[in-house]
C-alpha cells in the first residue's frame, strides 16, 4: 500500500519519535456518573484500587464513602457509618481514605477524630479507632512495609499526627507539630526511603510552607524541606524519588517538583496551581492535579513526569478538589460538585 507524500512524511516523523507529548490527544470530559442521594457539595479525598478497578471517594454530603466501578462507569453503592456534615469541615467526615490491600480494608478518617476500618467484603465499618482529638481526623497514608497508618489532626492545638498499626489496630504514638500554624495537609509514604513526607502549609520559619520527612517507626521528624510561595497541599511520588507538590496558594499559583534525596526544587511550573489532591499515574507516567484555585477557573492539570513539563489544563467545575486515576485506561475520576463523578480521558 502506498501513502500520499504528506501521509508518508507524517508516519516517518511519528515513527522517529519527533512528535512529543504536546501533540498527544487532549483530555476532555467523557461522561459524568450520577451519584444517588443529595447532590454532592461537601466531600474530600478520592482513591483508586487498581486491582479491582474501583474508585472510592469521601462524600460528606451523604455521610459515606461512594463506590464506583471504573470498568463500566457505574455507581456500585455507598459505605455508611460516618458523621457527615456537622456545620463546619473541621468536625465533618469522612475525609482521608487509604487502601490496605492485603487485608482488603479501607481505612477512612472521620469527623469525630476517629479512623474507621471498612471491611471491603461486607462493605461495612468493623472498627473505630480514636485519635484523641476534638476535631476531625483528616488526611492519611499507609506504610505498607511496616503496616503503619499515619493520619493527621490538623485542626487541633497543637496539630498532630497519629500512627496506627494495621496489624493490631492499636495506636502506636503521636507526633505533635506545634510549628504548623495553618494546619496539616497530605502525608505520602515513600517506598524507597521508608519515610512519610508531610505537607505543612505554613510555619513561622517557612511562611511559604514546608515538607516534613518523618520516620514511621520512631515517629520523629528527620528533615524539613522548605518551599517558597507554595502553601503545600497535595503530594504525589513520581519516578526517580521525585515528589510533586501541589501548591494550594491561589496568588502566584504554581506546582513544584522536589528531589526527595536532597530537598532541592528541580522544577517549578507556573501554568497550573491552586491544587488540592494530586496523583501520579504509573500507566502513562503523568501527574494529575485537582487545581480548584487555578487562576482563571478550576482545572484538571496534567504534567509529564518524565520531563517535568506541563502538558495541559482541562476545565473542571468550581470547587473540584480531588481525583484519582485508573492506571489501566489512564482515565481520571474527579468528583464534580452538584454533578456527580466526572470521567476524563482522551477518547
Amino acid at each position: 500500500m502506498r501513502f500520499p507524500r504528506s501521509s508518508a512524511l507524517a508516519l516517518l516523523v511519528c515513527c522517529l519519535g519527533l512528535i512529543g507529548p504536546a501533540h498527544a490527544a487532549s483530555y476532555r470530559l467523557l461522561t459524568t456518573i450520577s451519584i444517588p442521594g443529595a447532590p454532592i457539595d461537601n466531600y474530600d479525598i478520592s482513591y483508586v484500587d487498581p486491582a479491582t478497578r474501583t474508585f472510592y471517594f469521601a462524600d460528606r454530603t451523604n455521610a459515606g464513602v461512594n463506590i464506583i466501578n471504573m470498568q463500566d462507569n457505574s455507581f456500585v453503592g455507598r459505605i455508611g457509618g460516618f458523621v457527615g456534615v456537622r456545620g463546619k469541615n473541621n468536625v465533618s467526615g469522612p475525609n482521608g481514605i487509604v487502601l490496605v490491600p492485603e487485608k482488603r480494608e479501607l481505612w477512612v478518617a472521620d469527623g469525630d477524630s476517629t479512623v474507621k476500618v471498612v471491611d471491603l467484603q461486607s462493605k461495612s465499618v468493623v472498627a473505630s479507632i480514636p485519635t484523641g482529638g476534638k476535631n476531625r481526623a483528616d488526611e492519611m497514608d499507609y506504610d505498607a512495609t511496616n503496616g503503619i497508618i499515619m493520619v493527621t489532626n490538623g485542626d487541633e492545638e497543637p496539630p498532630f499526627a497519629t500512627f496506627i498499626s494495621t496489624k493490631t489496630r492499636a495506636v502506636l504514638g503521636r507526633l505533635n507539630i506545634p510549628e504548623a500554624k495553618d494546619g496539616l495537609e497530605f502525608p505520602q509514604w515513600d517506598r524507597v526511603s521508608g519515610n512519610f513526607f508531610l505537607s505543612v502549609p505554613q510555619t513561622p520559619d517557612h511562611p511559604g510552607g514546608a515538607i516534613l520527612v518523618i520516620d514511621p517507626k520512631t515517629m520523629k521528624i528527620l528533615n524539613t524541606f522548605p518551599v517558597a510561595l507554595c502553601t503545600p497541599y497535595g503530594l504525589a511520588f513520581g519516578p526517580n524519588q521525585q515528589l510533586l507538590v501541589g501548591c494550594g496558594k491561589e496568588k502566584d499559583a504554581r506546582s513544584i517538583i522536589l528531589d526527595t534525596k536532597t530537598g532541592q526544587v528541580i522544577a517549578t511550573l507556573t501554568q497550573v496551581g491552586g491544587s488540592d489532591q494530586v496523583w501520579f499515574n504509573s500507566g502513562d507516567n503523568r501527574y494529575y492535579l485537582a487545581a480548584r484555585y487555578n487562576p482563571g477557573g478550576a482545572v484538571l492539570g496534567i504534567i509529564d513526569a518524565r520531563s517535568n513539563t506541563w502538558v495541559e489544563n482541562v476545565p473542571s467545575v468550581k470547587g473540584a478538589k480531588s481525583l484519582a486515576v485508573d492506571p489501566m485506561t489512564n482515565r481520571v475520576f474527579m468528583p464534580l460538585p452538584q454533578k456527580g463523578v466526572g470521567v476524563f480521558g482522551q477518547e
